[in-house]
């Protein structure tokens, strides 16, 4: 990372175990030599070696960039694909030490600049906002992965507004149909030749828990995307609010996963 700040010797031993967690010895000898790092630690311990190593970088660049470097190879989203809980939790457990040195490693596998933290508190609270916030409530994975950010920032107002808009999303990506909101449901999930069907829509019953999600899926569109993107930002507020709307749309999220391809508008 290009104009990497500096850390602590502490923040660096933190970071390093929390990064020896997710490795074997043989795993550290292998990125080390695909990344061009030369381990002259003399450690044995995993989270000596890390340690060691960043700090002698460190002083050598003036800067944390292969720490930093390093990191971001070894939580590469993409090897996380079906494993978002791990990542989050890895991700979060860094943040907590890295909120004091300005920086937050964010879910899209990038570095940014935040206020740097200057309390155990401060910092405890960035990261467990979520958790805090929403404790006892199962927010979906999807969710967490439009809104994390905004959410980490007390940001409310735009943590609900890009959660909704993931759902229209991840509703895209399913159907291969570009429409939007209420055209997008009404194309996606019709009665007659849905693209995603939630069951077998055999039978009465499983025809009526069809149109209601589809009914769902429009009420949220309408009752939180829309208004959010039309009401001025400063007249809009509510931490229950946000948990509320967040439930929803993990709810939906979570019908989504058993929703099933139909084929071009054909029956499942």
């Amino acid at each position: 990372m290009a104009g990497a700040p500096k850390l602590t010797d502490m923040q660096i031993e933190d970071v390093s175990k929390l990064l020896s967690d997710c490795l074997s010895g043989s795993d550290i000898s292998r990125h080390f030599a695909d990344m061009g790092i030369d381990d002259t630690s003399g450690e044995s311990t995993k989270w000596r070696r890390l340690c060691a190593t960043f700090k002698h970088y460190q002083a050598r660049d003036g800067g944390a960039s292969r720490l930093l470097d390093f990191t971001r190879r070894l939580l590469e989203p993409s090897r996380y694909v079906n494993r978002q809980d791990a990542f989050e939790e890895a991700r979060h457990a860094i943040n907590a030490h890295l909120a004091f040195a300005g920086l937050e490693y964010r879910p899209d596998g990038k570095f940014s600049v935040i206020e740097t933290a200057t309390t155990i508190d401060e910092a405890h609270k960035r990261l467990n906002t979520i958790n805090a916030k929403f404790k006892g409530r199962l927010i979906h994975a999807e969710v967490r992965k439009y809104c994390t950010a905004e959410l980490l920032q007390d940001n409310y107002f735009h943590a609900v507004f890009e959660a909704a808009k993931g759902l229209a999303q991840r509703i895209r990506d399913m159907s291969g149909e570009a429409l939007d909101g209420a055209a997008l449901v009404d194309k996606v999930f019709a009665i007659e030749r849905p693209l995603l069907a939630m069951n077998s829509l055999q039978t009465e019953t499983e025809k009526s828990e069809h149109k209601g999600f589809a009914q769902l899926l429009k009420g949220c569109f309408g009752a939180v995307r829309n208004p959010l993107a039309h009401e001025p930002k400063i007249l809009w507020k509510g931490e229950d609010d946000a948990a509320d709307y967040l439930s929803l749309i993990s709810l939906l999220h979570r019908k989504l996963d058993d929703c099933v391809q139909t084929g071009l508008g054909g029956m499942p």
